[in-house]
């Protein structure tokens, strides 16, 4: 079923909700459509039956984007909650969407193989079209100590369709690592048609045999053939960043300029990173903030509509699923719209029509006054160590301001709030650090969850907009700026706005669908 259609009823459920008092204690409730009317989606429960535990309920893993016809299709790992032995993991599902605000759930696309199999479990991939067929490269992963004992433990295997439904895997094609570069980390294949040497190139995230991470280049010039050439890599990791991989590799052009996207999760500076070249090939220059996003979005890959590009990963949820649990792998799709700074680097912001569904303005009620404040409208300038806590939240909020924030001090939300302010989830603005930072206030103490730089703003101005939908919540900054988090206990808690020094937040906008 569409998510547009069930749309309707979530709409008129948050207008009643929304004409009521926020400070009653009135509860949303609890069975609402917000698992199939997420502006950021994962998949739905039971997708498969009532009674199968498998496929009751699961969360969006690496997405692979494809666009043709007015339609991006989002396919994705599919991660289940429970995961009985002797059955394989992350079979590959997809949603349809026009505009990233309404998505369709296709289904299951290609299943994981058996214990026996190369793709026992399945990995990141890529689609590319030629004549009237699809050819999907994905990863196939098996560490069954009976299959590693005669096979790699990763290889490139293909699947093709020509509907874009109904795959069929190919059994003889498989790629595996070359001479001179390790099998048991081998995969996330990137394929492209290049239109500057005519040829059809596949990028694959791999370790030389001494370790050291690469995005590996094949090329061929007809998928049909079946016949891929290992060339050198386009990248390695350099001596100073040691990467462990490179994963989910994706490589595109805009203007002058070629961008290789990676993902990368064993250092101190994980997330999507993104390196510059006037050349498919590299060189390749490392921007002075070389991350899309904060930690919390992963493998994220590019997609156009050859007008727009758009940057669609994952934000990871928490094991244990609270604020205090640790960052886990999966969680729901997450997108952004890529732009072209003037000086080559890039930029995120909101996807078009994100805005266009919060249309229903909500009555920003002050609850508690700290400190010292004085407030215009919906303005309102604090002194140090002041806050300003408003109404409840319900499911998806949009919230809007422009903060003068001072350079020395910290400011900006909190959310998730409890009555004492002793359990929470803030979300600073720190000019002297030149970042944002999360942080999970936990009995008073103040945890670091997340950070990211806010190179590229000059001056302490901010027009903040926050989107946020149940437990994803992503911070957008002057048009320029991503910043994705996971926050738990949001709906029907109250949130505030704070500052250690003078700042000041002036029209503050809450707005519901």
């Amino acid at each position: 079923m569409s998510i547009k259609n069930i749309y309707v009823a979530a709409v008129l459920s948050l207008a009643i909700f929304s004409c009521q008092n926020h400070d009653s204690d009135t509860e949303v409730n609890s069975e609402d459509i917000y698992s199939k009317t997420n502006i950021f989606p994962q998949p739905p429960n039971r997708w498969m039956g009532e009674n199968n535990p498998y496929y009751t309920e699961g969360y969006a893993g690496d997405v692979m984007p494809y666009y043709e016809n007015g339609k991006f299709h989002l396919f994705f790992l599919h991660d289940a909650k429970t995961k009985p032995a002797g059955e394989g993991f992350h079979d590959i599902h997809s949603f349809e969407t026009s505009n990233f605000t309404d998505f369709t759930y296709q289904g299951r696309q290609i299943p994981y193989g058996t214990s026996s199999e190369a793709d026992f479990g399945v990995g990141t991939g890529s689609l590319v079209k030629v004549g009237n067929t699809y050819y999907y490269y994905y990863t196939g992963h098996n560490e069954v100590a009976s299959f590693l004992s005669g096979n790699p433990r990763e290889s490139v295997l293909l699947a093709t369709s020509t509907d874009m439904k109904n795959w069929t895997k190919i059994k003889n094609f498989k790629i595996t690592a070359p001479a001179g570069y390790y099998d048991y980390e081998f995969r996330d294949p990137h394929v492209f048609f290049n239109s500057e040497d005519g040829k059809y190139w596949m990028l694959v995230s791999a370790q030389t045999s001494d370790k050291k991470a690469v995005v590996l280049k094949f090329i061929t010039t007809n998928p049909a053939t079946g016949n891929w050439t290992v060339e050198n890599p386009i990248y390695t990791t350099s001596s100073s960043e040691n990467y462990i991989m490179l994963e989910c590799p994706d490589l595109f052009k805009m203007g002058n300029y070629w961008y290789l996207v990676f993902s990368e999760n064993w250092s101190s500076n994980t997330g999507t990173h993104y390196r510059i070249s006037t050349s498919p090939n590299g060189p390749w220059t490392t921007p002075q903030n070389d991350r899309l996003d904060g930690s919390y979005l992963y493998a994220a890959k590019t997609v156009s509509d050859n007008t727009n590009r758009y940057l669609v990963g994952w934000t990871a949820r928490k094991t244990p699923e609270n604020n205090t649990g640790g960052k886990d792998w999966a969680g729901n799709i997450v997108a952004h719209r890529l732009v072209q700074n003037s000086d080559g680097t890039l930029a995120v912001k909101p996807v078009l029509g994100l805005q266009s569904v919060f249309g229903q303005n909500a009555v920003l009620s002050v609850d508690k006054i700290t400190g010292n404040v004085s407030q215009n409208g919906n303005s309102f300038n604090l002194s140090a160590n002041s806050q300003v806590m408003f109404g409840k939240l319900q499911k998806a909020n949009q919230i809007s301001f422009t903060l003068n924030a001072s350079v020395n001090g910290k400011s900006g939300l909190i959310l998730a709030q409890d009555n004492d302010g002793k359990n929470s989830f803030k979300i600073s603005f720190e000019p002297s650090s030149n970042r944002m930072v999360s942080y999970v206030m936990n009995g008073g103490s103040e945890d670091f969850a997340n950070a990211y730089p806010l190179s590229g703003i000059s001056g302490t101005n901010y027009n903040v907009t926050v989107f946020i939908s149940n437990d994803v919540c992503v911070v957008y900054v002057n048009d320029k700026l991503a910043f994705s988090n996971r926050v738990y206990n949001v709906v029907n808690k109250k949130w505030s706005i704070f500052g250690t020094s003078d700042s000041s937040f002036n029209n503050i906008n809450v707005k519901n669908p």
